[in-house]
């Protein structure tokens, strides 16, 4: 992968569903709503200074979310930050930099 550039979307991983659960409950209190349907269904990643990832998740209905995770270098040790979301999402929307 080029650093800083983001790689093509592919189909989400059991990793990629694991990062969206660990961020749901940020995303929950910023939203200050509750998602019972959360499943990631495609990922981007881009490298910088640690590992940007652009996670679309499925929450229902015809609803989607474009997710902007941040993972720190390992020897920094630091939790998963959500560092931005897009919303009304569509199943065919193109994951972007955002």
């Amino acid at each position: 992968m080029l650093c800083g550039g983001a790689s093509k979307a592919q189909p989400a991983t059991s990793e990629t569903q694991q990062i969206a659960d660990e961020v749901k409950p940020q995303l929950e209190e910023k939203e200050g709503k509750t998602f019972d349907v959360f499943t990631a269904v495609e990922f981007k990643t881009q490298l910088v200074a640690g590992t940007n990832y652009f996670i679309k998740v499925h929450v229902g209905n015809d609803e989607f979310m474009h997710l902007r995770v941040f993972r720190s270098l390992p020897h920094e040790d630091k939790p998963l930050s959500l560092h931005g979301y897009q919303s009304s999402k569509t199943k065919h929307d193109e994951l972007t930099y955002f």
